[in-house]
């Protein structure tokens, strides 16, 4: 199977800001103040739409083969562009399954746009069927397809009354969920430099969004409980091989929630 988990992280995208509402001359911290008070106004939320977002992160784990490995696709000096370029190169190399917490909701929108401002061609991801007659029913742009499963969306019976946050989900199933970061901590932590920081907690996001889609396979009988483990002990591994701080971290949490 070729399963391809991911999450993003974003900040306020103080350039676009600037145009919008003519802030020139304003540095980045003040503009995405105005960005997130005129939110305010709006809709008495800071959270911004999602063509206001800019992307600074995308985390993936892939399981292919007999392999699982989870990173943040480019490095902490990629630009956007080649972060979303590198996410559309993994779909164009093994048409996966996308799997996501909130990912119809959020991530994807954004790379939408992202992508529209950045003029980036993914033909496999926006393939419906007119040149590969496999994706006419099974497509990563309908929401009721499995080609990309939003986890939130499949297990609220797709119900706006009924989605429960990754954090909550995970904890509930003695995963680690949020571990030292969240969302609302992304921009100050950009501020402040740590985009190190940021790029490991949208890896255990991932972890996370993975591990629940595992017990999702079990839970609609994909797997038996004998593979599960078995997937579950091939994530331990690699975990303990890749011997980083926050992959222990996850680890300890996963054991002592067991």
């Amino acid at each position: 199977m070729n399963v391809f988990a991911f999450d993003i992280e974003t900040i306020p995208d103080v350039r676009s800001g600037r145009r919008l509402f003519a802030l020139d001359g304003l540095s980045d911290e003040h503009v995405a103040q105005v960005m997130f008070q005129k939110q305010r106004q709006a809709t008495g939320s800071e959270f911004l739409r999602h063509h206001l977002h800019r992307i600074v992160a995308i985390s993936v784990a892939l399981r292919t083969g007999d392999r699982f490995k989870t990173w943040s696709l480019g490095a902490e000096d990629s630009t956007e562009r080649e972060l979303i370029e590198r996410f559309f190169d993994g779909i164009e190399r093994y048409s996966p399954t996308l799997v996501s917490w909130n990912g119809g909701g959020f991530d994807l929108p954004v790379i939408h746009y992202r992508s529209l401002l950045h003029g980036i061609a993914a033909p496999r991801y926006w393939e419906t069927g007119d040149d590969d007659t496999n994706f006419r029913w099974n497509n990563y742009l309908n929401r009721f397809h499995s080609r990309h499963t939003d986890l939130m969306d499949v297990l609220s019976g797709y119900q706006t009354r009924a989605v429960a946050s990754l954090n909550d989900i995970a904890t509930l199933v003695g995963l680690p969920g949020k571990l030292g970061m969240d969302g609302s901590k992304v921009w100050p932590s950009y501020l402040a430099g740590q985009l190190e920081a940021i790029r490991n907690y949208c890896e255990t996001d991932v972890l996370n969004t993975y591990l629940i889609y595992l017990r999702f396979e079990l839970m609609r009988g994909r797997l038996n409980e004998d593979a599960y483990n078995i997937e579950c002990e091939l994530v331990r591994g690699c975990l303990s091989r890749e011997n980083k701080p926050h992959f222990k971290a996850f680890l300890r949490a996963w054991a002592e929630g067991s």
